[in-house]
Protein backbone atom coordinates (compact mmCIF):
# COMPACT_ATOMS: atom_id res chain seq x y z
CA UNK A 1 0.00 0.00 0.00
CA UNK A 2 0.95 3.67 -0.13
CA UNK A 3 1.52 5.87 2.91
CA UNK A 4 3.13 9.12 4.01
CA UNK A 5 6.30 8.28 5.92
CA UNK A 6 8.68 10.29 8.08
CA UNK A 7 12.34 10.22 7.05
CA UNK A 8 13.67 13.12 9.11
CA UNK A 9 13.09 16.81 9.66
CA UNK A 10 11.10 18.30 6.75
CA UNK A 11 11.25 14.97 4.89
CA UNK A 12 7.84 13.32 4.40
CA UNK A 13 7.63 10.82 1.51
CA UNK A 14 4.87 9.00 -0.33
CA UNK A 15 6.22 5.47 0.10
CA UNK A 16 5.19 1.92 -0.68
CA UNK A 17 4.97 -0.02 2.59
CA UNK A 18 3.66 -3.46 3.67
CA UNK A 19 -0.08 -3.82 4.14
CA UNK A 20 -1.15 -4.06 7.80
CA UNK A 21 -2.38 -7.40 9.13
CA UNK A 22 -4.42 -8.56 12.11
CA UNK A 23 -2.01 -9.02 15.04
CA UNK A 24 -4.49 -9.51 17.88
CA UNK A 25 -8.04 -10.94 17.94
CA UNK A 26 -9.48 -7.53 18.97
CA UNK A 27 -7.91 -5.74 15.96
CA UNK A 28 -9.56 -4.40 12.83
CA UNK A 29 -8.15 -3.31 9.49
CA UNK A 30 -9.57 -0.06 8.10
CA UNK A 31 -9.49 1.01 4.46
CA UNK A 32 -8.89 4.75 4.81
CA UNK A 33 -11.37 6.97 2.96
CA UNK A 34 -10.21 10.33 4.37
CA UNK A 35 -7.38 11.58 6.55
CA UNK A 36 -5.96 14.95 7.52
CA UNK A 37 -2.78 16.77 8.47
CA UNK A 38 -2.97 17.99 12.06
CA UNK A 39 -1.04 20.84 13.64
CA UNK A 40 0.51 18.23 15.93
CA UNK A 41 1.96 16.51 12.85
CA UNK A 42 3.91 19.70 12.16
CA UNK A 43 5.82 19.23 15.43
CA UNK A 44 7.09 15.94 13.98
CA UNK A 45 7.72 17.53 10.58
CA UNK A 46 9.80 20.26 12.23
CA UNK A 47 11.70 17.75 14.37
CA UNK A 48 10.64 19.04 17.80
CA UNK A 49 9.20 15.83 19.25
CA UNK A 50 11.60 12.94 19.92
CA UNK A 51 11.00 9.27 19.20
CA UNK A 52 10.41 9.18 15.43
CA UNK A 53 12.21 6.60 13.26
CA UNK A 54 12.84 6.50 9.50
CA UNK A 55 9.84 5.06 7.68
CA UNK A 56 7.28 5.68 10.44
CA UNK A 57 3.81 6.20 8.95
CA UNK A 58 2.38 9.61 9.80
CA UNK A 59 -1.09 10.75 10.77
CA UNK A 60 -3.65 10.39 13.53
CA UNK A 61 -6.80 11.91 11.96
CA UNK A 62 -8.44 9.30 9.75
CA UNK A 63 -11.59 7.34 9.03
CA UNK A 64 -12.72 4.66 6.65
CA UNK A 65 -14.39 1.31 6.10
CA UNK A 66 -13.77 -1.86 8.10
CA UNK A 67 -12.38 -4.54 5.76
CA UNK A 68 -11.26 -7.15 8.31
CA UNK A 69 -11.89 -7.87 12.00
CA UNK A 70 -10.18 -10.09 14.53
CA UNK A 71 -11.88 -13.18 15.91
CA UNK A 72 -12.65 -11.59 19.30
CA UNK A 73 -13.95 -8.29 17.92
CA UNK A 74 -17.72 -8.56 18.37
CA UNK A 75 -18.47 -4.85 17.93
CA UNK A 76 -17.35 -4.15 14.36
CA UNK A 77 -18.32 -5.84 11.14
CA UNK A 78 -16.83 -5.73 7.67
CA UNK A 79 -18.42 -2.79 5.88
CA UNK A 80 -18.88 -0.61 8.96
CA UNK A 81 -17.91 3.01 8.43
CA UNK A 82 -15.94 4.43 11.35
CA UNK A 83 -13.96 7.40 12.61
CA UNK A 84 -10.94 6.28 14.61
CA UNK A 85 -9.92 8.42 17.64
CA UNK A 86 -6.23 9.25 17.76
CA UNK A 87 -5.98 7.84 21.30
CA UNK A 88 -5.73 4.04 21.47
CA UNK A 89 -7.71 2.82 24.49
CA UNK A 90 -8.35 -0.54 26.12
CA UNK A 91 -11.65 0.41 27.79
CA UNK A 92 -10.82 -1.74 30.81
CA UNK A 93 -8.02 -0.15 32.87
CA UNK A 94 -8.64 2.17 35.83
CA UNK A 95 -8.07 5.33 33.78
CA UNK A 96 -10.40 4.22 30.97
CA UNK A 97 -13.12 3.40 33.52
CA UNK A 98 -12.73 6.96 34.85
CA UNK A 99 -13.08 8.39 31.33
CA UNK A 100 -9.42 9.51 31.27
CA UNK A 101 -8.89 7.83 27.92
CA UNK A 102 -5.75 9.68 26.82
CA UNK A 103 -3.88 8.20 29.77
CA UNK A 104 -4.98 4.59 29.20
CA UNK A 105 -2.63 2.37 31.18
CA UNK A 106 -2.37 -0.52 28.70
CA UNK A 107 -2.04 0.66 25.12
CA UNK A 108 1.44 2.19 25.01
CA UNK A 109 3.56 -0.79 24.00
CA UNK A 110 6.71 1.28 24.71
CA UNK A 111 5.66 2.01 28.28
CA UNK A 112 9.16 1.85 29.76
CA UNK A 113 10.48 4.60 27.46
CA UNK A 114 7.46 6.80 28.20
CA UNK A 115 7.84 6.21 31.93
CA UNK A 116 11.40 7.54 31.75
CA UNK A 117 10.33 10.58 29.71
CA UNK A 118 7.17 11.59 31.55
CA UNK A 119 7.29 9.78 34.89
CA UNK A 120 4.30 7.68 33.88
CA UNK A 121 3.26 6.40 30.47
CA UNK A 122 0.20 7.74 28.70
CA UNK A 123 -1.96 6.06 26.04
CA UNK A 124 -0.70 4.77 22.73
CA UNK A 125 -1.31 7.15 19.83
CA UNK A 126 -1.51 6.59 16.11
CA UNK A 127 1.39 7.93 14.06
CA UNK A 128 2.99 9.83 16.89
CA UNK A 129 6.49 8.65 17.87
CA UNK A 130 7.76 5.56 19.62
CA UNK A 131 7.25 7.26 22.98
CA UNK A 132 3.54 6.69 22.42
CA UNK A 133 3.81 3.15 21.13
CA UNK A 134 5.23 3.50 17.63
CA UNK A 135 1.88 2.67 16.02
CA UNK A 136 1.52 3.18 12.27
CA UNK A 137 -0.55 6.24 11.47
CA UNK A 138 -3.57 6.93 9.30
CA UNK A 139 -2.05 8.87 6.38
CA UNK A 140 -2.15 5.62 4.46
CA UNK A 141 -4.43 3.43 2.37
CA UNK A 142 -4.98 0.94 5.21
CA UNK A 143 -4.49 1.02 8.99
CA UNK A 144 -4.40 -1.63 11.67
CA UNK A 145 -6.53 -0.47 14.62
CA UNK A 146 -5.68 -2.17 17.95
CA UNK A 147 -8.44 -2.59 20.56
CA UNK A 148 -10.85 -1.83 17.72
CA UNK A 149 -13.81 -3.14 19.72
CA UNK A 150 -13.64 -0.06 21.98
CA UNK A 151 -12.79 3.34 20.47
CA UNK A 152 -13.90 3.53 16.79
CA UNK A 153 -17.03 5.63 16.29
CA UNK A 154 -19.61 4.20 13.89
CA UNK A 155 -21.08 6.90 11.67
CA UNK A 156 -24.37 6.91 9.74
CA UNK A 157 -24.30 6.64 5.98
CA UNK A 158 -26.07 9.96 5.45
CA UNK A 159 -23.13 11.94 6.85
CA UNK A 160 -20.19 12.74 4.59
CA UNK A 161 -16.60 12.00 5.56
CA UNK A 162 -15.91 15.70 5.95
CA UNK A 163 -18.75 16.11 8.43
CA UNK A 164 -17.39 13.48 10.81
CA UNK A 165 -13.63 13.15 10.12
CA UNK A 166 -12.66 15.63 12.83
CA UNK A 167 -14.46 13.62 15.53
CA UNK A 168 -11.21 11.66 15.79
CA UNK A 169 -9.19 14.59 17.14
CA UNK A 170 -9.56 18.32 16.63
CA UNK A 171 -13.32 18.72 17.22
CA UNK A 172 -13.31 16.99 20.64
CA UNK A 173 -9.95 18.67 21.37
CA UNK A 174 -11.53 22.11 20.98
CA UNK A 175 -14.59 21.00 22.92
CA UNK A 176 -12.55 19.59 25.81
CA UNK A 177 -10.41 22.74 25.94
CA UNK A 178 -13.53 24.85 26.40
CA UNK A 179 -15.18 22.38 28.79
CA UNK A 180 -12.08 22.49 31.01
CA UNK A 181 -12.72 26.23 31.46
CA UNK A 182 -16.02 25.78 33.33
CA UNK A 183 -17.39 28.73 31.35
CA UNK A 184 -19.85 31.00 33.18
CA UNK A 185 -22.33 33.44 31.54
CA UNK A 186 -20.25 36.56 32.28
CA UNK A 187 -16.91 35.07 31.24
CA UNK A 188 -14.54 36.59 28.72
CA UNK A 189 -12.60 33.71 27.16
CA UNK A 190 -9.31 34.47 25.40
CA UNK A 191 -8.04 31.96 22.85
CA UNK A 192 -4.48 32.05 21.54
CA UNK A 193 -4.28 30.52 18.05
CA UNK A 194 -6.97 30.51 15.37
CA UNK A 195 -5.85 27.38 13.56
CA UNK A 196 -8.24 24.42 13.27
CA UNK A 197 -8.15 23.58 17.00
CA UNK A 198 -8.54 27.26 17.90
CA UNK A 199 -11.56 27.51 15.58
CA UNK A 200 -13.17 24.56 17.34
CA UNK A 201 -12.38 26.13 20.72
CA UNK A 202 -14.38 29.18 19.58
CA UNK A 203 -17.14 26.95 18.20
CA UNK A 204 -17.32 25.27 21.62
CA UNK A 205 -16.95 28.26 23.93
CA UNK A 206 -19.86 30.15 22.37
CA UNK A 207 -22.62 27.55 22.97
CA UNK A 208 -21.13 26.87 26.42
CA UNK A 209 -22.18 30.44 27.25
CA UNK A 210 -19.12 32.68 27.00
CA UNK A 211 -20.12 36.34 27.08
CA UNK A 212 -17.24 37.25 24.76
CA UNK A 213 -14.45 35.34 23.01
CA UNK A 214 -11.19 37.10 22.22
CA UNK A 215 -9.14 35.43 19.46
CA UNK A 216 -5.40 36.11 19.18
CA UNK A 217 -3.60 35.31 15.92
CA UNK A 218 -1.88 37.07 13.04
CA UNK A 219 -3.09 35.18 9.93
CA UNK A 220 -5.84 37.18 8.15
CA UNK A 221 -7.70 34.10 6.83
CA UNK A 222 -7.85 32.57 10.30
CA UNK A 223 -9.02 35.78 11.93
CA UNK A 224 -11.77 36.26 9.33
CA UNK A 225 -12.93 32.67 9.88
CA UNK A 226 -13.02 33.22 13.64
CA UNK A 227 -15.08 36.39 13.28
CA UNK A 228 -17.70 34.56 11.21
CA UNK A 229 -18.31 32.09 14.05
CA UNK A 230 -19.74 34.82 16.26
CA UNK A 231 -19.87 38.30 14.70
CA UNK A 232 -21.38 39.85 17.85
CA UNK A 233 -19.38 37.93 20.47
CA UNK A 234 -15.94 37.39 18.91
CA UNK A 235 -13.25 40.08 19.18
CA UNK A 236 -10.02 39.79 17.19
CA UNK A 237 -6.47 40.68 18.26
CA UNK A 238 -3.75 40.64 15.59
CA UNK A 239 -0.60 40.12 17.67
CA UNK A 240 1.60 41.18 14.76
CA UNK A 241 0.15 44.70 14.81
CA UNK A 242 -1.27 45.02 18.33
CA UNK A 243 -0.03 44.60 21.87
CA UNK A 244 -1.84 41.58 23.27
CA UNK A 245 -1.50 42.90 26.82
CA UNK A 246 -2.89 46.32 25.98
CA UNK A 247 -5.72 44.89 23.88
CA UNK A 248 -6.82 42.46 26.60
CA UNK A 249 -6.65 45.14 29.27
CA UNK A 250 -8.87 47.39 27.17
CA UNK A 251 -11.36 44.63 26.34
CA UNK A 252 -11.63 43.44 29.94
CA UNK A 253 -11.43 46.90 31.57
CA UNK A 254 -8.16 45.95 33.23
CA UNK A 255 -9.47 42.78 34.90
CA UNK A 256 -7.99 40.26 32.48
CA UNK A 257 -9.82 37.42 30.72
CA UNK A 258 -11.59 34.99 33.03
CA UNK A 259 -10.50 31.93 31.07
CA UNK A 260 -7.51 31.48 28.73
CA UNK A 261 -6.95 28.71 26.14
CA UNK A 262 -3.58 27.87 24.58
CA UNK A 263 -4.38 26.43 21.13
CA UNK A 264 -0.79 27.00 19.95
CA UNK A 265 1.55 24.79 21.94
CA UNK A 266 5.29 24.35 21.60
CA UNK A 267 5.90 26.33 18.38
CA UNK A 268 4.68 29.79 19.38
CA UNK A 269 5.53 32.31 16.63
CA UNK A 270 5.62 35.56 18.60
CA UNK A 271 7.97 38.06 16.97
CA UNK A 272 7.73 41.21 19.09
CA UNK A 273 8.79 39.94 22.50
CA UNK A 274 12.19 39.41 24.11
CA UNK A 275 11.12 36.08 25.59
CA UNK A 276 10.36 34.66 22.13
CA UNK A 277 13.85 35.62 20.95
CA UNK A 278 15.27 34.00 24.09
CA UNK A 279 13.30 30.80 23.34
CA UNK A 280 14.54 30.57 19.76
CA UNK A 281 18.16 30.96 20.84
CA UNK A 282 17.86 28.32 23.57
CA UNK A 283 16.01 25.99 21.21
CA UNK A 284 18.72 26.40 18.55
CA UNK A 285 21.44 25.28 20.98
CA UNK A 286 19.23 22.49 22.41
CA UNK A 287 18.88 24.01 25.89
CA UNK A 288 15.09 24.14 25.58
CA UNK A 289 12.75 21.99 23.49
CA UNK A 290 9.58 24.12 23.37
CA UNK A 291 8.74 27.80 22.86
CA UNK A 292 6.26 28.66 25.64
CA UNK A 293 5.61 32.35 24.90
CA UNK A 294 1.84 31.83 24.83
CA UNK A 295 1.88 29.92 28.11
CA UNK A 296 3.79 32.73 29.85
CA UNK A 297 1.50 35.38 28.38
CA UNK A 298 -1.66 33.57 29.46
CA UNK A 299 -0.45 33.20 33.05
CA UNK A 300 0.45 36.90 33.13
CA UNK A 301 -2.83 38.24 31.71
CA UNK A 302 -5.37 35.79 33.15
CA UNK A 303 -7.68 37.23 35.78
CA UNK A 304 -6.89 36.12 39.36
CA UNK A 305 -8.85 32.99 40.18
CA UNK A 306 -9.13 32.16 36.48
CA UNK A 307 -8.51 28.98 34.51
CA UNK A 308 -5.77 28.29 31.97
CA UNK A 309 -6.67 25.45 29.57
CA UNK A 310 -3.93 23.94 27.40
CA UNK A 311 -4.92 21.76 24.43
CA UNK A 312 -1.78 22.86 22.54
CA UNK A 313 0.89 20.14 22.48
CA UNK A 314 4.10 20.47 24.48
CA UNK A 315 6.79 17.86 24.06
CA UNK A 316 9.60 18.42 26.52
CA UNK A 317 11.18 21.18 28.61
CA UNK A 318 10.24 24.85 28.89
CA UNK A 319 11.97 27.74 30.62
CA UNK A 320 11.10 30.92 32.54
CA UNK A 321 7.53 29.99 33.49
CA UNK A 322 6.15 32.70 35.85
CA UNK A 323 5.33 30.42 38.78
CA UNK A 324 5.01 33.40 41.12
CA UNK A 325 2.15 34.82 39.06
CA UNK A 326 0.56 31.39 38.69
CA UNK A 327 0.60 30.66 42.41
CA UNK A 328 -0.20 34.09 43.80
CA UNK A 329 -3.08 34.71 41.39
CA UNK A 330 -4.62 31.35 42.31
CA UNK A 331 -4.85 30.14 38.72
CA UNK A 332 -6.01 26.66 37.78
CA UNK A 333 -4.24 24.87 34.93
CA UNK A 334 -6.00 22.08 33.06
CA UNK A 335 -4.36 20.28 30.20
CA UNK A 336 -3.77 16.89 28.56
CA UNK A 337 -4.25 15.00 25.35
CA UNK A 338 -7.93 14.74 24.49
CA UNK A 339 -10.13 12.07 26.07
CA UNK A 340 -11.77 11.68 22.66
CA UNK A 341 -14.38 9.04 23.49
CA UNK A 342 -15.62 11.11 26.44
CA UNK A 343 -17.11 13.58 23.94
CA UNK A 344 -17.84 11.69 20.69
CA UNK A 345 -21.43 10.56 21.36
CA UNK A 346 -22.57 14.09 22.15
CA UNK A 347 -20.65 15.71 19.30
CA UNK A 348 -21.84 13.16 16.73
CA UNK A 349 -25.44 13.85 17.74
CA UNK A 350 -24.83 17.61 17.41
CA UNK A 351 -23.54 17.01 13.88
CA UNK A 352 -26.58 14.87 13.03
CA UNK A 353 -28.87 17.58 14.44
CA UNK A 354 -27.04 20.25 12.35
CA UNK A 355 -25.97 22.16 15.46
CA UNK A 356 -22.35 21.77 14.38
CA UNK A 357 -20.87 21.67 10.88
CA UNK A 358 -17.12 21.05 11.23
CA UNK A 359 -16.43 21.31 7.49
CA UNK A 360 -15.90 25.08 7.58
CA UNK A 361 -12.22 24.70 8.56
CA UNK A 362 -11.29 22.75 5.42
CA UNK A 363 -9.33 24.88 2.98
CA UNK A 364 -7.50 22.24 0.90
CA UNK A 365 -8.62 18.88 -0.47
CA UNK A 366 -5.85 16.79 -2.09
CA UNK A 367 -4.86 13.20 -2.78
CA UNK A 368 -2.56 11.33 -0.43
CA UNK A 369 0.16 11.48 -3.08
CA UNK A 370 0.13 15.27 -2.79
CA UNK A 371 0.55 15.09 0.97
CA UNK A 372 4.32 15.65 1.26
CA UNK A 373 4.17 19.08 -0.38
CA UNK A 374 1.09 20.04 1.66
CA UNK A 375 3.03 19.74 4.92
CA UNK A 376 5.07 22.80 4.01
CA UNK A 377 2.01 24.62 2.68
CA UNK A 378 0.13 23.98 5.92
CA UNK A 379 3.03 24.90 8.18
CA UNK A 380 3.76 28.18 6.40
CA UNK A 381 0.06 29.08 5.93
CA UNK A 382 0.59 29.51 2.19
CA UNK A 383 -2.36 29.73 -0.18
CA UNK A 384 -4.72 30.49 2.70
CA UNK A 385 -4.17 27.00 4.09
CA UNK A 386 -6.06 26.29 7.31
CA UNK A 387 -6.86 22.56 7.16
CA UNK A 388 -5.82 19.86 4.68
CA UNK A 389 -7.96 16.77 4.02
CA UNK A 390 -6.46 13.96 1.94
CA UNK A 391 -8.01 10.98 0.17
CA UNK A 392 -6.07 7.89 -0.90
CA UNK A 393 -6.12 7.12 -4.62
Amino acid sequence: MKALCWHGKHDIRYDTVPDPVIEHPRDAIIRVSSCAICGSDLHLYDGFVPGMEHGDIMGHEFMGEVVEVGAENRRLRVGDRVVVPFTIICGECDQCRRGNFSVCERTNRNKEAADKMFGHSTAGLFGYTHLTGGYAGGQAEYVRVPYADVAPVKVPAELSDEQVLFLGDILPTGWQAAAQCDIQPDDIVAIWGAGPVGQFCILSALPMGAKQVVVIDRVPERLRMAQQLGPDRVTLVDFENQSVLEALNEITQGKGPDKCIDAVGLEAHATRSLDSIYDRVKQAVMLETDRPHVLREMIYVCRPGGIVSIPGVYGGLVDKIPMGALMNKGLTIRTGQTHVNRWTDDLLQRIIDRQIDPTFVISHRVTLAEGPSMYETFRDKHDGCIKVVMTPA
